[in-house]
């Protein structure tokens, strides 16, 4: 380990992994080490369910009706992939996509007046929904037509609406959108889990709505993909990549020190032993005097041994709790998976509830996702702190990511991956930087 490294890493949440693969596939010598004992960080998938009730400090094992704790893979942080959004392009570029399987998620569902409905997204689907009357649908109908032929680079498409100053607001107010639809749309085909959204130009949440429909037309049931085996595939499949052009990992590595000379990064200490560096890339739990807090999420992760009512049964969905339904600033989430995915005992449900803390008593601000659940088999309940670096790491060369929010997609985390790279390298992130060299040195078939 006492060596020269051009970066080490330390954690392996997604982010780190990806930024390590990512260095690695660029030539970079990369040192990636853990505190603990198995890939993910914050985001890993726990295994054997055993080591969950552990983790929560719950009593006692897992009643024999919960099945093999080894068929269990239960994921911390609770995230679906866009079929057509920016991980997944990551994993193809990198072709980490040979090491992983996925299954389209079954339906998006959002939630109105105490009820679930499917999120409509398609013309067809926005005729027959019953989530608005007939002449609503119409009007959205329209909406949609826009948005899908809106081209930011193409005036013609424009239609009197400015993408860079025209706010949101109004383009819902040009077609005429009622309330329920907007929340809906900005909600749970924009993901916006506030409405800041509304008073911003309209360019981004027209992108977003386009990156959800194009996801959707991938596959057809929803826009989502998850991993068989839990999300601590990802992080894993990454790491493999970072270890084929030459990156070197240690797990259950005690981090015992960041040497810092002169206000720079110079290396790692770790077990007596110092390994050098140029570039540090870290999770916030490496660095605590080095982040601030900026919120809190809940997350209540609720076994159950039945799918979700009003979902047609579906083996893996996605509700979104609009806020403005439940008098809140901020969306709840709930994401649900069974065994379908490799991720439970046969015949149970994994529905994972999460939102943004608002208030001193965030389990009762979850309540309205829990009651979608009924009858609960058992839940796990944790609460974590946002934490985003205090500086942008430049004078330091201190890489710090951000914990991961309360969305149940990967669109934030691939943000904060993009830029990061760019504080690192001084350039734009470039996909095509991430595409294995055809001469693969180690040579992976």
């Amino acid at each position: 380990m006492n060596e020269e490294y051009d970066v080490i890493v330390l954690g392996t949440g997604l982010t780190e992994c990806i930024l390590s693969g990512i260095m690695s596939v660029n030539g970079k010598k990369v040192l990636h080490m853990d505190r603990n004992p198995y890939y993910g960080g914050e985001s890993a998938s726990i295994t054997p369910l055993e080591d969950l009730y552990k983790r929560f400090n719950i009593p006692g094992a897992p009643p024999a009706s919960m099945g093999r704790g080894r068929d269990w893979n239960v994921d911390l942080i609770p995230k679906f992939l866009m079929a057509n959004g920016q991980l997944v392009k990551m994993l193809l570029f990198t072709e980490v996509t040979r090491y992983l399987d996925f299954k389209v998620t079954e339906g998006s569902f959002v939630y109105k007046g105490g009820k679930i409905y499917k999120v409509p997204s398609t013309e067809a689907e926005a005729l027959a929904s019953s989530l608005m009357g007939l002449f609503e649908k119409r009007r959205f109908r329209k909406f949609l037509v826009y948005v899908a032929n809106f081209d930011e680079n193409d005036p013609r498409t424009f239609e009197g609406v400015d993408p860079k100053k025209t706010a949101m607001r109004e383009v819902y107010k040009k077609f005429d959108l009622g309330q329920d639809v907007i929340d809906f749309t900005g909600h749970a085909l924009a993901l916006y889990r506030t409405d800041d959204y509304l008073d911003q130009p309209c360019c981004e949440t027209i992108n977003r709505i386009k990156l959800y429909s194009e996801s959707l037309a991938r596959y057809g049931k929803s826009p989502y993909l998850y991993p068989l085996y839990g999300l601590g595939e990802l992080p894993q499949g990454f790491a493999r990549l970072s270890a084929i052009y030459g990156g070197t990992y240690m797990l259950n590595k005690p981090i015992e020190e960041i040497i810092v000379q002169n206000g720079k990064v110079i290396g790692v200490k770790s077990e007596g032993e110092i390994a050098r560096c140029k570039q540090l890339i870290c999770d916030p739990s490496y660095v605590k005097d080095r982040v601030e807090k900026v919120g809190q999420v809940i997350r209540v992760i609720c076994i159950l041994s039945h799918p979700i009512k009003n979902t047609s049964d579906a083996n893996s969905c996605q509700i979104i709790i609009p806020q403005n339904q439940v008098n809140r600033k901020s969306d709840i989430y709930v994401c649900m998976i069974s065994s379908a995915h490799n991720v439970a005992a046969q015949g149970k449900y994994i529905a994972i509830a999460s939102t943004t803390v608002e208030t001193k008593e965030p389990e009762k601000e979850i309540r309205p996702a829990l009651e979608l659940l009924k009858p609960i088999e058992q839940k796990f309940v944790s609460i974590s702190d946002l934490l985003v670096p205090k500086d942008l790491g430049t004078d330091s060369q201190i890489f710090i990511s951000r914990t991961y929010d309360a969305t149940t997609h990967f669109e934030t985390t691939c943000g904060d991956i993009k830029d990061i790279y760019k504080r690192m390298t001084g350039s734009e992130f470039d996909f095509e930087e991430m595409k294995r060299k055809k001469n693969d040195i180690y040579g992976e078939d």
